[in-house]
């Protein structure tokens, strides 16, 4: 066919929207001029045409196939009702070439028919199949099963291919490509991966329409059988039979109800929302939430509650066996469980305290104003559960403090971290009404603790934030509150818990971040960190014995001395809990580990910390070296870490006309800037008593400067620090060696008192210093400090600067 149809110049009849392949059968309106000009030229060319498709792109321009079809036309003045039209027959594919001179007012084009040529082999016979396979799919879905058998008719893998035009699911794009796809294999390839992805498409859609319509049959089923067995048992009960129910069913709910030894105002608020559940359609969502509801409730231990152990020395052997130290704490929470104890022995348990909502007396008053009688509410029960806030800088044992606290009271602990929390609902639980929604974090601790007196902690109660979602802290004020928490009430759970038995322990780093209410509900406990003694006998007592187990090592492998840990303790750490002493230890454990994996005879000797730890990181003698020069002070502070030694750097810039200008840095706070110019401002009023260069006073320029500036620094205890830094700058003489000093200075001279001179004094002595100068008025807090402490330092109490420097200064 094709060798009949070489070197042709035949008439375009352009196809505006469809495609034409050879074999195909069609009829075509002649609607437009360039047709009928097309069909009157083929009488000169036997009847033949090319029918080229048409197409349009997104920017309305329009385009010709480069590949048409060579076409006889069968029949005339096919269509009927005034409308002309043509039946062509396809005869083969032709590459559409320039154009050419003809008869009529046609266009003439040059043809190139292209001949269907392909090799017979495997994997085109397999493509054919496959492509079968995935039509007849398509067919199944579209219920038109008549056509596979004219798909096993066809034989010739060309022709196959072409079948695809007649598809609905092609574009004219897509059929214009089949088209022009020349080569059979290629041709093949393309459709069946159209064919494929079609029928992938009517997969899905016909499982989601199988999935709908078996959800709504199994609803409706179901809604069927729920109310023939709703019917089923109002029968039953009727008669007084048995109703056998499962563990979801209202039965089981309205049975667990009267198990649970909960509170009668509670009892009836549950049978409410049981009986509202019933009357509840299955399809309403309010369903799962009443259910989810009821299931929380009732996973609160109502009426369970732990034993206590009222052994006195027991318990104390218990705290001591797990923490160091520490008496104040201990000795607090031995005097809890005395008073309890007490009770219990005398019967005063069940004669707390109480609180009634109207007094007796007012409402026999007003019983008599308007003649009716009026009985007081009943008393409600306030019980005895202790509220401490452990308060100190991290590592000193706070967290764990707690495990042992409810170990020692037999009690079950729960820890609730409220680090970062913003959200009000966090505390007191969602509302009911959305998505999502749960009970807060202590009717939570509460359900996990499995009792209703456990001991919670309230882990990093500094921490906690404040945003648009509302204050937590605020919330807090009711859950800490002993006067309130016996009726406290979760926004989700919407019924009272009484708390008054939970021992509530807060932690945190400093109290100045606590909100004033808030704090004025906790009792503090300041916990002011360890003693270089009593760290070796934690790191000896429990921190290495733990790091050996970590490490795999047998307490017996490594022998540490009392001696080792000290020099430990002194040139690796400096701080006031013992995390870095842990973290040390842990790195002598793997050390001395990697030794008896290597086959070193145990047990491991440590004589030199420094041949496992490397050099020594921390070095007393830095305060000392820090004062060789005029204009440099040691002076105390208490951050979020615990005490630490703060040092002050005065320097004189130059002069400047008219009074003396003053320059601060080291990242302070309005407060430290102040006690600055307080500090300058006396020494100035001051300078002809002191012996001080007046000139240089009014006209200097002084700059006062913080090292570890990184770190904010802010409050009034390094008055006399900075005034102690300015004289001895001015006077050129220098602080004495190994002198710290804290204190707030006023404009008289006056030295007031701060606070944290435990923390303060530890630091000092951690650092080497042996002379510290205190406020006169904080002469009664030294008794805070370990006897061993104040045995290495001399301490010096002053009220008046003038003190401060005649102690400090060298002559």
């Amino acid at each position: 066919m094709v060798d009949q149809l070489q070197d042709l110049t035949l008439p375009l009849l352009p196809l505006p929207g469809g495609v034409v392949v050879p074999g195909m059968v069609v009829n075509i309106a002649m609607e437009s001029r360039d047709a009928r000009a097309a069909v009157e030229a083929a009488r000169s060319a036997e009847d033949r045409v090319l029918l080229v498709p048409r197409t349009t792109d997104a920017d309305g321009r329009t385009s010709f196939a480069t590949v048409g079809t060579i076409a006889r036309i069968e029949q005339r003045d096919r269509l009927g009702g005034g409308r002309r039209g043509i039946l062509v027959r396809g005869l083969a594919r032709a590459v559409v070439g320039s154009g050419a001179t003809g008869a009529g007012d046609a266009t003439w084009v040059q043809v190139d028919p292209v001949e269907a040529e392909h090799d017979e082999d495997d994997q085109l016979d397999g493509l054919m199949e496959d492509y079968r396979a995935v039509v007849e799919g398509v067919l199944a879905h579209r219920g038109n099963q008549s056509l596979v058998a004219a798909l096993e008719e066809i034989t010739d893998p060309g022709q196959l291919a072409d079948t695809a035009v007649y598809s609905p699911d092609l574009d004219v794009e897509q059929k214009v490509q089949v088209l022009e796809t020349l080569d059979v294999r290629e041709r093949l390839e393309l459709v069946l991966g159209w064919a494929r992805e079609t029928l992938a498409q009517l997969e899905v859609r016909s499982k989601i329409r199988d999935d709908v319509t078996e959800s709504m049959e199994k609803r409706q089923r179901e809604f069927i059988l729920r109310e023939q067995m709703k019917a089923i048992r109002e029968e039953l009960r009727g008669l007084g039979g048995a109703v056998d129910d499962d563990g979801d069913s209202l039965d089981a709910y309205r049975t667990k109800v009267a198990e649970a030894a909960m509170p009668e105002d509670v009892r009836t608020f549950v049978s409410k929302e049981i009986d509202r559940l019933e009357r509840t359609g299955e399809q309403s969502p309010e369903q799962s939430w009443i259910r989810t509801w009821l299931d929380r409730v009732l996973e609160l231990p109502w009426g369970q509650r732990s034993q206590d152990n009222l052994d006195l020395t027991g318990a104390r052997q218990i705290l001591d066996a797990d923490h160091t130290g520490l008496d104040e704490v201990k000795e607090r929470l031995i005097e809890q469980l005395a008073v309890r104890k007490l009770r219990i022995e005398r019967g005063l348990e069940s004669d707390l305290p109480t609180l009634s909502t109207i007094d007796p007396a007012e409402a026999e008053a007003d019983a008599e104003v308007d003649g009716t009688t009026t009985d007081p509410a009943p008393p409600t029960r306030r019980g005895q559960g202790a509220i401490l806030a452990l308060v100190g800088p991290p590592g000193v044992g706070k967290t764990s403090l707690g495990e042992s606290v409810a170990r020692a009271l037999g009690r079950r602990f729960v820890r609730v971290a409220l680090g970062g929390v913003r959200d009000e609902a966090e505390i007191r639980g969602h509302r009911r009404t959305y998505v999502g929604a749960q009970q807060g974090r202590i009717a939570r601790a509460i359900s996990e603790a499995g009792t209703m007196n456990p001991v919670v902690l309230l882990d990093e109660i500094d921490k906690v934030g404040a945003d648009h979602r509302g204050d937590p802290s605020a919330a807090l004020l009711e859950v800490l509150d002993p006067a309130q928490n016996h009726t406290f009430r979760d926004h989700y759970l919407e019924v009272d818990l009484d708390l008054s038995d939970v021992l509530f322990i807060a932690t945190a780093n400093v109290l100045e971040t606590i909100p004033g209410p808030l704090l004025d509900r906790l009792e503090v406990v300041q916990l002011d960190g360890y003693t270089d003694a009593e760290k070796v006998t934690i790191a000896r007592d429990h921190l290495l014995r733990r790091q050996l187990s970590n490490a795999g090592l047998a307490p017996n492998e490594v022998a540490i001395s009392d001696e080792v840990l000290r020099r430990v303790v002194e040139g690796w750490t400096r701080e006031a809990g013992v995390r870095q002493l842990e973290r040390q230890l842990a790195k002598l454990a793997r050390k001395a580990a990697v030794r008896v994996a290597a086959g070193d005879p145990s047990p491991i000797v440590v004589e030199d910390p420094s041949e496992l730890l490397g050099r020594q990181k921390v070095f007393k003698e830095d305060a000392m070296a820090r004062v060789d020069v005029p204009g440099v002070a040691t002076g105390l502070a208490v951050t979020g870490v615990g005490g630490d030694v703060l040092f002050v750097e005065v320097a004189r810039t130059g002069s400047a006309e008219g009074e003396g200008q003053l320059r601060l840095t080291g990242q302070l706070g309005d407060v430290m800037k102040e006690s600055a110019s307080i500090a300058l401002s006396f020494l100035r009023a001051n300078a002809s008593s002191l012996v001080l260069d007046e000139a240089a006073l009014a006209t200097g320029r002084f700059h006062v400067h913080f090292p570890a500036g990184a770190i904010p620094k802010d409050g009034p205890s390094a008055g006399i620090t900075m005034t102690t830094a300015l004289a001895s700058l001015v006077s050129g003489r220098r602080v004495r060696r190994g002198v710290a000093m804290t204190g707030e200075v006023t404009l008289q001279g006056k030295v007031l008192p701060i606070g944290g001179v435990k923390q303060k004094v530890l630091a000092a002595h951690r650092a080497g210093i042996d002379t510290v100068l205190l406020p006169l008025r904080n002469e009664a807090d030294i008794d805070d400090v370990p006897e061993g402490i104040l045995q290495d330092l001399t301490v010096h109490f002053v009220d008046d600067v003038r003190e401060v420097l005649e102690l400090a200064l060298e002559d």
